[in-house]
This record gives structure tokens, sequence and C-alpha cells, in this order.
């Protein structure tokens, strides 16, 4: 996040961040100056981009505002639904319950997960390559021929989610379970 005031200087873009990780930026001082923030995001709103519309969605854990995109993607004239995620996930034993520096985030853990099941995913890319295999699935495009699905479709988003989703650390750590 603090390369957002180099990119703003240099392209003039807009800069925007959900309202639960404005506080945080805000304690961000790239260079020494104040972090760039024109536009405060709220769960469920859009922003047009070129041609596009994205829709910002509220995805907390990674950080309290780490904000998932989601974006309609046309191929042989169908549309499909893209999801660009955040980070859903935690590393193995970080402190979901009783975390000081951010009390809420097992509910949050809990409701991002709950959340994400329940969107429309047709596409599903990430903040990280290999959280969908990026490398394997563009080779798999590159090699395809007339009439082969696209290997971006339909492909892994829940087994994702299932693979991120840590219930047994969360169990672990309320209270009595020791």
């Amino acid at each position: 996040m603090e390369g957002d005031a180099l990119v703003k200087q240099l392209t003039g873009a807009t800069v925007m961040a959900m309202e639960q990780d404005v506080p945080a930026l805000r304690n961000m001082r790239p260079g020494g100056k104040e972090h760039p923030i024109d536009r405060v995001l709220h769960d469920g709103e859009q922003v047009a981009l070129g041609g596009t519309t994205l829709t910002a969605y509220l995805t907390a854990g990674h950080t309290k505002g780490c904000t998932s995109w989601g974006l309609d993607v046309r191929e042989d004239g169908k549309t499909y639904h893209a999801l660009i995620i955040c980070s859903f996930g935690v590393n193995d034993g970080y402190q979901l319950v009783g975390n000081q520096d951010y009390p809420n985030i097992a509910t949050d853990y809990v409701a991002t997960f709950a959340k994400a099941r329940s969107l429309p995913v047709d596409v599903f890319l990430g903040s990280h390559g290999f959280f969908y295999g990026l490398a394997e699935k563009y080779a798999a495009l590159q090699a395809r021929k007339t009439g082969q699905p696209n290997p971006f479709i339909h492909s892994g988003y829940l087994a994702h989610i299932d693979a991120q989703e840590n219930r047994a650390m969360l169990a672990e750590q309320q209270p009595g379970a020791r």
C-alpha cells in the first residue's frame, strides 16, 4: 500500500480504499507524506474504470478492509461473473480469538467465508496467481483448441475457499477449547 503515493504521483490515478482500512492507511507515511486516499469505499459500491464496472466487496480478514472486486466479463457472447479475491485466509497459528490488534477478526473471518460462498463466481482470480493456478490456466488457455472450454471459467473457486478456511484453528482458539 505504500506504493500508492508513487503511483498517484506518476499516473494521477485515483486512490481508493475500503472504509475499514482507512485508519491503518492514514498511519502509513510513504516518503514522509500523508497516504493519499481520494475515495473511501463501502461494501457493494461500484467503481467505473474505462468501460468496466467493478463492485467492491468487503472481505475482511487479511486486513479490516480487505477488498475483493467483482466484474462481468464476456467471451463468445456469454457474460460471466469474475471475482478478484483479496486474501481470505490466515497463516497457521495466527491469533483469531483475543487478537488485541484486530479484536473482531474472528467474527470478520467467519463472515468473510460465508460471504465468499454467496458471491456469484464464474471466473476466479486473486491477489496472488497461485491462488487460482494462473500459470497452469494460462498455459492451458494458450494450448486450447477451438470449442474447448476456457480453463478460467468455473474453475476452483469453492475449492480455494475450502482450503483457506481453517475452522479447526478457529475452534481451538475459542475459550474452553483446550
